[in-house]
């Protein structure tokens, strides 16, 4: 077996999250975006120590699993979804083995109950928040507004029938396109950095309706071809026009200026409304802003806190941190049957939501702070009873999580939104005198190859 050779082969498993493992030649081969079951015909790329990669040319036959309908028409191309061909119980059951056989690495099967994975209440238009991207579909194509195509950093899919979001995302979606269209406004190239056009951002509340939809655009506005202000105007307009499901809390426009793809802000304009829209989670209302972390499902973030809440247990005259704690959502759950509560989270608009939110929902007992885990905590005089993690995709940084430790707290949930960071993040913790004892997977973003899971850590005597 060597670099460019073609081979035929059956899937024998997916690692996490979208590693298609073939056996050839008593070797292993990784081939992306393959599903167990399927015949394959895949191209090596990649030969290195033992270890082959190869892709994906031709599925032969599919999985017993496939679906033969319902499949979203931008599926393949968009590089969005990863299991739109596949009946969601099937998906379930792959996303309960790959966090198995993750986590069976790392923690004692005897000292922990694996509980399974809970589904999503809803698996079509789901989402809250889409960043979508301009650009084209083929070198010096037409403007194209959507998602990435699969494995490209360039080309952009124009993703108007996504399944995954509701359909005031595809209505907003498809007027934005063609106004900007019928304007002849460039995109914004990221090798070049020239042009103006950058992401499309759209929030939408499942419970209320609301909708903020936001316009990122880089700070180059000589070469448009009428006013900026004008041309926004019209957008505005464009979109206030709109039949919807929902209604628009607030239009905004955000210039980035910043050299790499993330969508941040530089400026922020409202154009119409205000800056924010609210939803509503297990009784409590939110307030969240353009770039506040909030689960981007929101009945399954009613299932995922739920959980959490139970793995918690009693903290009554308890003293709870909540660190990487986004716009507050867990404490403020908590903070009814909690002494105090304190969240630490580094985005500083999050936060002062979060500070919103809780005297919107008449709690008095949360305190949030900003900055980052690894030097807040340091700056902290009270001492936690009980410790709530929720981080991001790359988990805990070390010299943060020795800090945490240190505590040496009772009980800890961790909530991981990537399960090789947590099963990284268990290791230190096992090492350190702790024990994973509950595991529960919570399937917030179906037909993608993303889950959540929630461990309930309790400390034992070394």
């Amino acid at each position: 077996m060597k670099k460019g050779d073609i081979f035929e082969g059956v899937v024998e498993r997916l690692d996490f999250p979208n590693k298609g493992i073939v056996k050839m030649d008593g070797q292993t081969v990784v081939v992306k975006n393959a599903l167990p079951g399927q015949q394959i015909r895949f191209a090596v790329t990649k030969k290195r120590h033992g270890k082959s990669e190869g892709r994906l040319l031709e599925v032969l036959s599919p999985a017993a699993g496939e679906k033969e309908s319902g499949v979203c028409p931008h599926f393949g191309a968009c590089g969005g979804c990863l299991y739109q061909n596949l009946h969601y119980e099937e998906q379930l059951k792959i996303k309960e083995q790959q966090v198995r056989a993750l986590l069976s690495e790392v923690c004692d099967p005897d000292a922990c109950d694996f509980e399974g994975i809970k589904g999503s209440p809803s698996v079509d238009g789901y989402r809250n928040k889409m960043e979508f991207s301009f650009g084209d579909e083929y070198k010096d194509g037409p403007l194209a507004l959507g998602m990435h195509r699969r494995g490209s950093f360039y080309d952009i899919v124009t993703t108007e029938e996504c399944r995954i979001v509701h359909p005031d995302f595809c209505r907003i979606l498809t007027a934005t396109l063609r106004y900007f269209s019928a304007e002849g406004v460039s995109y914004h190239k990221k090798l070049s950095h020239t042009g103006y056009l950058r992401h499309l951002l759209v929030r939408r509340a499942v419970k209320t309706g609301e909708i903020l939809a936001a316009l990122v655009t880089s700070g180059q506005s000589d070469g448009l071809p009428r006013e900026e202000s004008e041309l926004l105007s019209g957008w505005t307009e464009v979109l206030k026009n709109l039949e919807l499901d929902g209604s628009f809390a607030g239009i905004l426009h955000i210039v980035n200026d910043s050299l790499s793809d993330v969508v941040q802000s530089d400026q922020t304009d409202i154009l119409y409304g205000r800056d924010s829209f609210e939803e509503e989670l297990l009784g409590l209302r939110f307030r969240i802003t353009p770039f506040s972390f909030f689960q981007t499902n929101s009945l399954g973030a009613e299932v995922l806190y739920d959980t959490a809440r139970s793995y918690v247990g009693e903290t009554r005259d308890k003293v709870v941190f909540d660190l990487y704690s986004g716009t507050g959502t867990i404490a403020q759950i908590i903070a009814p049957v909690a002494k105090h509560v304190v969240g630490v989270e580094i985005v500083e608009e999050a936060v002062e939501a979060a500070r919103e939110n809780a005297a919107a929902n008449g709690l008095t007992n949360c305190e949030f702070l900003a900055g980052d885990v690894l030097k807040i905590i340091d700056e902290i005089s009270e001492k936690p009873d009980l410790i709530i993690l929720d981080p991001p995709r790359d988990g805990i940084h070390p010299k943060a999580l020795d800090k945490i430790i240190d505590f040496g707290v009772d009980r800890m949930v961790y909530i991981s939104c990537k399960p090789t960071s947590l099963a990284r993040d268990l290791v230190t913790l096992q090492a350190r005198g702790y024990e994973a004892r509950k595991i529960c997977c919570v399937d917030m973003f179906p037909w993608t190859g993303n889950i959540e899971t929630i461990v309930g850590i309790q400390k034992v005597s070394m």
